[in-house]
């Protein structure tokens, strides 16, 4: 609707103004306040000081060159020279017409589709996923989703874990008490890292075997190499269990850990040093980046290579964006993580582009994201002060969820309960998370956040279902409403079609910004004026035959505009509850 809109105020503009001032944008925005209209104009006060004329004689001069008078309702310049935009009922109803054999519901595809790279989840080998890889598997899934569904090529990477000291401390640990042979399960894996890392901490001597062992390790020592491989697998079968249950689309084949790179490492350290990239300071190879200081001015420098030979994260971090901008060929290359990395991702990225292995179509994009809080503002964790698993935050999920459907609706079966359970449940905390503006914390509620009151994704889900109630509730077939007739005569059928029609400006805009909460707040708004229409405009008792079939349609688009939006969050819904 904002591209069509900006389109016909352009032509008006350079029929005013002549086509030199055609290149100026109309800057069309959706309304603050209904009674202020469906949009805004708001161009006249930038073009002020350029034309000398005021803003409201170049807004006027705008609405007498427009044309596509069919469009628009009523066209009105006000305040300090904004156009009012109202669009005509008319026009609005053949609009929603388009929607109705449309599954993309008007979102086009990208019209220069890109290979965009999102690295995301990213959990450690031989240890629990927890509370602190909610956001980034969630945040990370839904733009996976969202740019799939544009068209583009996306490439999900999880740079797991599964490299480095901590290895040697635990393939020791398990050789020293004979476990390497016994198949542990993550948890039990969890434990035994605690015990090696406990050993490694106060033992030396088993701290010397432990680094022995790493060498080993990256050495292709065929032993420790076979044990290892055993807590690989381990390890990504639990991710894949619990990416299951969070409703995820990361499988075995986005792996690509910190293992991947190791082999590349020597050659691009040597190079870097080679080419003056990378210096000796203390016996370590580092990178010095303009602009990152200490305190105390001086230079902080970017380590790759330790004193004793070994790597790093930044080490595999930087053969990994190597290549992804290389081999993957990637034109965006998102990484999420918690903003406490924001300052490793900035020289990151500068010591990508000291080396000269940025392109002209690739871009490096870091997006961090706030805590998980407890309603103490506190992080989020057990009574006990442990951190919560998230299996265990999944599993509490359902439970809550199960015992609310069921007092909801005594009638349902185990089968169909435990299908709701999963959709609320996991869905409730899926969209607490996504709604909340991703660089901010946020606290965690179970009672909020599984309400069916207010901006919640419950309240979309039971919006949607009151949605479909209708349609069996008056037995109407779908098929045969799909030559029917749209027709906007109430207010609030008005309200309905502007906002169901915004869901075209809204996903594109999210690939571009990455806000995902303003896809929340705009299912919010669908449902919440799905719900005033609801209670205003009687549907399968309207009062003649056309009107009801309108009703029913716009019914039928508001349900696939939550279901469809929801989905591009990774949440489901479900046909009753």
């Amino acid at each position: 609707m904002k591209t069509l809109l900006t389109h016909i105020f352009k032509i008006a503009m350079q029929s005013a103004f002549g086509a030199a001032q055609a290149d100026y944008e109309p800057m069309i925005q959706s309304a603050t306040r209904s009674e202020y209209g469906d949009y805004q104009a708001n161009f006249a006060m930038r073009l002020a000081k350029i034309l000398q004329k005021k803003p409201m004689e170049i807004a006027q001069t705008v609405i007498d060159h427009l044309s596509h008078r069919e469009t628009f309702r009523l066209l009105d310049p006000s305040g300090p020279g904004f156009i009012n935009i109202t669009l005509s009922d008319e026009f609005l109803a053949q609009q929603l017409q388009k929607l109705i054999g449309d599954d993309r519901l008007g979102v086009e595809k990208a019209h220069k589709p890109e290979t965009i790279v999102v690295e995301y989840s990213s959990p450690n080998v031989a240890k629990e996923m927890h509370v602190g890889h909610l956001r980034t598997t969630i945040i990370g899934d839904a733009f996976a989703r969202i740019f799939d569904f544009l068209g583009h090529k996306v490439i999900r990477q999880s740079h797991i874990g599964d490299w480095g000291t901590q290895f040697g401390m635990i393939i020791e640990y398990l050789l020293e008490t004979n476990q390497a042979n016994i198949k542990h399960s993550i948890s039990e894996l969890n434990l035994l890292y605690k015990k090696s890392k406990q050993r490694f901490d106060e033992d030396p001597a088993f701290a010397d075997k432990a680094r022995a062992r790493v060498v080993a390790l990256q050495g292709g020592d065929k032993a420790t190499l076979a044990i290892w491989q055993n807590l690989v697998n381990e390890s990504e079968n639990y991710f894949a269990t619990v990416y299951e249950k969070l409703n995820v689309l990361l499988k075995h084949d986005d792996i690509r850990g910190e293992s991947f790179y190791n082999d590349t490492l020597a050659n691009i350290t040597n190079d870097l040093e080679k080419r003056h990239i990378a210096e000796i300071s203390d016996g370590a190879l580092v990178i010095f980046l303009e602009g990152f200081v200490d305190p105390d001015n001086k230079p902080v420098p970017m380590i790759i290579r330790k004193k004793d030979g070994g790597y790093l994260y930044a080490t595999t971090d930087l053969a990994a964006a190597k290549y992804r901008i290389e081999t993957l060929k990637g034109n965006r290359i998102i990484y999420i993580t918690d903003a406490r990395q924001k300052q490793h991702f900035a020289m990151l990225f500068a010591a990508v582009d000291k080396a000269g292995w940025m392109t002209a179509t690739a871009k490096l994009e870091h997006v961090p994201y706030g805590a998980v809080l407890g309603e103490d503002n506190r992080p989020f964790k057990t009574r006990s002060g442990e951190t919560i698993s998230l299996i265990s935050l999944l599993d509490e999920a359902e439970e809550r969820a199960a015992t609310l459907a069921t007092a909801k609706n005594p009638e349902l079966s185990k089968d169909q309960i435990k299908t709701i359970a999963k959709a609320i449940g996991v869905g409730a905390l899926k969209y607490a998370d996504l709604r909340a503006d991703k660089v901010k914390d946020y606290v965690f509620s179970w009672d909020k956040m599984l309400s069916f009151d207010g901006n919640t994704a419950p309240y979309l889900q039971n919006a949607y279902v009151r949605t479909r109630s209708i349609f069996r509730t008056g037995k109407i077939d779908l098929n045969s409403l799909k030559t029917e007739k749209i027709i906007i005569a109430e207010p609030v059928e008005h309200l309905l079609a502007v906002k169901l029609l915004e869901f075209s400006d809204i996903v594109p805009s999210i690939a571009h910004d990455l806000g995902l909460h303003r896809l929340c707040e705009y299912l919010y708004d669908v449902a919440a004026t799905f719900h005033k229409f609801y209670e205003h405009c009687p549907i399968l008792s309207a009062p003649d035959q056309a009107s009801r079939n309108s009703r029913l349609l716009l019914c039928d688009i508001t349900a696939r505009t939550l279901k469809l939006g929801l989905s591009l969050l990774g949440i489901e819904v479900v046909e009753q509850m």
